[in-house]
């Protein structure tokens, strides 16, 4: 081509790679022969398996607390750091396990969500009661991306401070929990009006701050008042430490776990694209509105765990263990191909979805 020569515009839009689909073409109706697709050839996925499940959260936890105690005993600062930061990944891909508990059925791996809350949940002092009974009102099709799903913020919408927020108070949520078990709880059982405010307000993994559960009932109360009173036991052991053995050991354990919190709260930043005002919303528009990271690349395997990178296709199946979500992405994304409706919830990475939402949040400022 030399200097005079133009490009046909009819035969560049040709050629051109077809536009993604969004969230806004579905909103009505809902791609079936995806959704058929997802169900058919998925067939044959969908065991949760305990061969996998023990040894992925225990040696999670394991790698985690070890590093905690190598952060609390060395004298090396460079060591601590180092150990900090294993220890906050280790303990954030064992504190994922909770997303789980919430889909598997409950026969499916006997003693784990009872070893998971020994091991995890009450040490961490996020007990799988916070996650149980919220995480599904999320996941409901009337529900979804409006005022009443607890898990959901309309942040690319909203004022661009609100995403530098969003992640920084997620630094004060081990003190928060430290307060919420060791204080409030036990207050509220002598003080009933206490009791409720805290079970309303904060009793559960919510990020709508108009959200107010409601009362457990049935078998879960159990479930509840066990893994409250340890959490209110454990917290209350902690305060003791720092005038016991000294306030040093206690704040390495709360840095450790704020980074912990932070990871957490920067992949749900890009969970979702966070652009509903409110509407109910058809399945096909709830899984184009959240986000898948597929392969190539491990990075979303460190910041997005425990098949959570896939949280896109786990709309579509919320019930699919862990394990199984990538060989289903295999499937789906063979099938269906370049252009699909499937692949319009395919995302890069982390960089480009917090840059999209920023992007927004300026745009609508303006």
């Amino acid at each position: 081509m030399n200097m005079q020569q133009t490009i046909d515009p009819k035969r560049a839009e040709a050629t051109a790679p077809p536009a993604k689909a969004t969230r806004v073409q579905f909103m009505a109706e809902d791609d079936k022969a995806m959704l058929r697709a997802a169900r058919d050839l998925t067939k044959g996925l969908g065991e949760a398996k305990p061969g996998i499940y023990w040894p992925d959260m225990l040696l999670s936890a394991g790698i985690g607390y070890a590093g905690i105690a190598v952060a609390i005993l060395s004298q090396s600062l460079a060591v601590q750091i180092a150990a900090g930061l294993v220890a906050a990944l280790a303990m954030y891909r064992a504190l994922m396990f909770i997303h789980e508990l919430t889909h598997i059925h409950r026969d499916a791996l006997p003693g784990f969500r009872t070893a998971w809350n020994l091991l995890v949940g009450i040490p961490l002092l996020t007990p799988s009661f916070m996650y149980e009974g919220v995480h599904t009102i999320h996941h409901k099709r009337t529900q979804y991306g409006t005022v009443e799903d607890p898990e959901y913020l309309p942040l690319a919408l909203m004022k661009p401070w609100s995403l530098p927020l969003f992640v920084v108070v997620a630094m004060l949520l081990p003190v928060a929990l430290l307060v919420r078990f060791g204080v409030l709880y036990p207050l509220g059982l002598i003080v009933p009006p206490l009791r409720k405010f805290t079970w309303e307000r904060f009793s559960s993994l919510s990020i709508n701050p108009e959200f107010r559960r409601k009362a457990p009932e049935g078998d879960f109360v159990g479930r509840v008042r066990w893994q409250e009173a340890g959490a209110s036991l454990w917290a209350i052991a902690l305060i003791a430490s720092a005038f016991l053995i000294g306030w040093q050991p206690l704040a390495i354990a709360m840095g450790v776990l704020s980074l912990t919190a932070v990871l957490n709260q920067l992949r749900t930043l890009v969970a979702h694209l966070w652009e509903n005002e409110g509407e109910a919303m058809t399945v096909t528009a709830q899984f184009l509105d959240s986000v898948n990271v597929p392969p190539p690349g491990l990075a979303a395997e460190i910041w997005a765990p425990v098949g959570l990178r896939y949280h896109a296709l786990h709309h579509l199946m919320p019930s699919m263990p862990y394990h199984d979500l990538p060989e289903a992405h295999r499937r789906l994304a063979r099938e269906l191909g370049t252009g699909s409706t499937y692949e319009g919830a395919n995302h890069p990475g982390m960089l480009v979805l917090v840059g999209r939402i920023a992007k927004s949040t300026m745009g609508k400022r303006a």
